[in-house]
């Protein structure tokens, strides 16, 4: 170690290599010298828990935090040149959707550790730069090579190593000690069943690959854009700790609040401070103003899922949670219908699609769902349930989605059940959702008074509140099959031929 060196610059070296929320400090001015940094309780609380990943406290960790709240910078450019402040072996690999954002994380990262420093005042970074604070800690500080110094991948002397990729993009033969992934989707493709599909699988099948060994860690780093983006889907697998912070504070926030966290060695993580509803992440970078424009820019859902880290808002998107009736003693109904929604699958695996049978009666403008079987059914026990269903509550018309696996199971039925009617649907999901839309706001839809929907003998009843969740988070939900089914004969009561007491001919008879 150089003595010759002021001791205050010794000092100073020491609380970075002790600290990364003292080290971004410090290393600010380098990355980014013609902003001030505004320090915030969240930038020193996503820094926590980065320097607990670093010292094998935590080995998986996913953080939810809005855009322009320093994540990339903090988890792409600073925390790794950090950890190699001691541990210049270690071999980093990072991916975003996007190749370019990994690059340009990349190349933030290369010219803060090749800074040289020679001011005479400022921060310790300024004054000596990067290979100044290292001498200061080694007396044989490392450097980048010279064979292996470009854009996209980078080595240390120590064998270390950064290497910039995308999604789908991995290189064959490449591995890291940290593996990042930062923003896996934009947010034009969390709206696009085939691409979260494709960065899930990713993940599981290429990146969890690329583990060195047992003590590698994984960190991904993203905002909240559907229930079954790479969070979800991780967090449903298990195994990984959550760090969820929304810009404005929501004491039901229905995902994890970093609360106090007690690692192994006895250190406690800091949690959110935040307690009042309303209570804003970052006054300054996300103010009143700035909030208030992003959410006419982003609309609903756009706001809710980029900067509250929900997949749709809190109160409902296209159907708000509000909007439901509920019914406890049914009036006279005009008629009894089913509708089915048949994405059946021979996979019982969490992940494969409901079959959703539905029974609605009908009063005038008014539709009152009587009962409901939802399960995960193969094609032989779909027509048990058809059947089961018929018999519980029979039904004269029973609307059945010709689409998915529904002409199947109308083909087999067909002469043993009566009524069985195939629906040929018109437009998307979301354009047979939101032409009735108005009919639940206007309060004609209810559903049984009650915690469950009733259900016949043999059958898993569904909550009220899982069926409320399910539309009120639609289209960015997991699961879209009530929504389906309740569309489904919605529509076609709407457009029948005509009252179904004046029409002999009418299809319900």
């Amino acid at each position: 170690m150089l003595t010759h060196l002021p001791s205050r610059d010794e000092i100073v070296a020491e609380r970075c290599r002790r600290s990364l929320p003292t080290f971004i400090r410090e290393a600010w001015p380098i990355v980014e010298p013609a902003t001030d940094l505004v320090s915030s309780w969240h930038i020193d609380c996503v820094a926590e828990h980065l320097q607990a990943v670093s010292e094998g406290e935590l080995l998986r960790l996913i953080v939810n935090v809005p855009p322009r709240t320093m994540k990339s910078l903090s988890a792409a450019v600073f925390w790794p040149a950090w950890d190699w402040l001691l541990r210049p072996h270690l071999r980093w690999v990072y991916a975003s959707y996007a190749g370019a954002l990994s690059q340009r994380d990349s190349m933030k990262m290369r010219r803060l550790i090749k800074s040289a420093g020679g001011q005479d005042e400022g921060t310790i970074f300024q004054r000596l730069g990067y290979q100044g604070v290292l001498r200061l800690l080694h007396d044989d500080p490392w450097e980048l090579t010279k064979d292996q110094d470009a854009k996209t991948k980078y080595e240390t002397t120590a064998t270390g190593m950064r290497l910039a990729t995308s999604v789908d993009a991995m290189a064959t033969g490449e591995g890291g000690d940290r593996v990042v992934v930062d923003d896996p989707l934009s947010a034009k493709q969390a709206r696009s069943d085939a691409e979260r599909d494709r960065a899930n699988i990713w993940w599981d099948e290429t990146m969890t690959t690329r583990f060195n060994n047992a003590e590698a860690a994984a960190v991904i780093v993203m905002q909240r854009l559907h229930e079954e983006d790479l969070t979800g889907h991780l967090l449903e697998k298990g195994g990984w700790h959550h760090l969820c912070l929304p810009a404005e504070y929501e004491p039901k926030h229905p995902f994890v609040y970093p609360d106090h966290v007690d690692l192994v060695s006895g250190v406690e993580l800091p949690g959110d401070p935040r307690t009042t509803e309303g209570e804003l992440l970052d006054s300054v970078r996300l103010g009143p103003d700035r909030l208030a424009e992003l959410v006419k820019d982003l609309g609903s859902y756009g706001y809710a899922g980029q900067m509250q880290q929900r997949p749709a808002p809190a109160e409902g998107g296209m159907f708000k949670r509000h909007w439901w009736k509920r019914w406890g003693e049914l009036p006279s109904l005009e008629k009894r219908i089913a509708s089915w929604d048949m994405r059946f699958s021979d996979s019982q695996e969490a992940a494969s699609s409901y079959v959703v049978g539905q029974v609605w009666g009908i009063a005038g403008a008014d539709h009152y769902l009587l009962g409901q079987v939802r399960a995960r059914l193969g094609f032989t026990d779909t027509l048990k349930a058809v059947n089961a269903v018929n018999e519980w509550m029979a039904t004269p018309a029973k609307l059945v989605e010709k689409k998915a696996n529904g002409a199947a199971v109308i083909d087999s039925l067909k002469h043993n059940v009566r009524g069985l009617i195939p629906i040929e649907p018109e437009g998307g999901k979301e354009v047979r959702a939101a032409a009735v839309e108005p009919t639940v706001e206007a309060g004609n839809v209810y559903l049984p008074d009650g915690e469950f929907i009733p259900v016949p003998p043999g059958y898993e009843p569904t909550s009220i509140d899982d069926f409320i969740h399910e539309f009120a988070i639609f289209p960015n939900g997991a699961h879209d099959d009530q929504v389906d089914a309740m569309s489904q004969i919605l529509n076609w009561v709407a457009n029948a031929p005509g009252p179904p007491s004046t029409k002999e001919n009418h299809p319900w008879r």
